[in-house]
């Protein structure tokens, strides 16, 4: 196994501890003006208007037929996260599996506090099922593979959308010429059963739930990925000792976006 180490090239600042104290209490400040400000914006999202769900969704589940409403469990709010898991793959995209390696375990602690989380994706619930075996994981997870809500919600895609330029991700972009793409869904249910949106993100959005990437950026090489073309280091979490190792969406002409002509 190689040792890895830091570069020798451009040595970094060595200082004496009472001068890096100085510095680190200098930073310290913008660090506690920049939880004020994520608290602020937390009090922004939850203050966001509702949008009510008027149109039925039925998702397939390891144990039956689900509407939305059934989602929720014996909580009031639920929080889906849209996976890319398209139903052509063999296996769910790494990124999300990485989110979701993050998320399995607070399931339990999530419903302590009134929030249902339910995984949702495109691919039919046997290959979810199996997949999830693979992984390791034990959070709900359905498939939307007979319904629109991917689509309505923003994370999935046609060929033809994907060709045309209405197509729209992340609220205001054109969406990467990928069928599956992630995001997160927030609902709450009120005491009549009626349903509502109440928000939604999507690309670097997501980073917000990646924990990994909150210890990585504070080591001195930082997240190091210009050279690896982004997240171009990450694998599956069982796939790191060398066992083949796929991005599920190059595994077929098409899948990638549409087919050329």
């Amino acid at each position: 196994m190689t040792t890895a180490t830091l570069p020798e090239t451009s040595p970094h600042r060595i200082v004496t501890r009472d001068q890096w104290l100085k510095e680190r209490i200098a930073l310290l400040e913008q660090e506690k003006q920049l939880t004020r400000q994520r608290d602020a914006l937390a009090e922004k999202v939850r203050n966001l208007p509702w949008v009510k769900v008027d149109k039925h969704y039925t998702f397939d589940s390891p144990a039956g037929k689900a509407s939305l409403a059934d989602l929720f469990g014996a909580n009031s709010q639920l929080v889906i996260y849209h996976f890319m898991f398209d139903p052509t793959w063999s296996q769910g995209c790494k990124s999300c599996s990485f989110i979701a390696d993050h998320y399995n375990p607070l399931v339990i602690h999530l419903a302590h506090r009134d929030i249902s989380l339910v995984t949702v994706s495109k691919a039919p619930i046997d290959k979810l099922e199996a997949f999830r075996t693979r992984m390791g994981w034990t959070f709900p997870w359905v498939s939307a593979a007979n319904t629109d809500f991917s689509r309505d919600y923003g994370v999935s895609f046609t060929d033809q959308e994907l060709a045309g330029n209405d197509a729209i991700y992340n609220f205001n972009k054109k969406p990467y010429p990928i069928r599956e793409l992630p995001g997160l869904s927030v609902f709450a249910k009120d005491a009549t059963g009626a349903v509502y949106h109440t928000y939604s993100t999507f690309g670097r959005g997501l980073e917000e739930f990646l924990t990994a990437y909150r210890y990585i950026d504070l080591t001195p090489k930082g997240r190091d990925e210009s050279q690896g073309g982004g997240m171009g280091w990450l694998r599956h979490h069982d796939r790191y000792d060398g066992t083949p190792f796929v991005h599920p969406w190059m595994e077929n002409p098409g899948i990638t976006g549409p087919l050329q002509k």
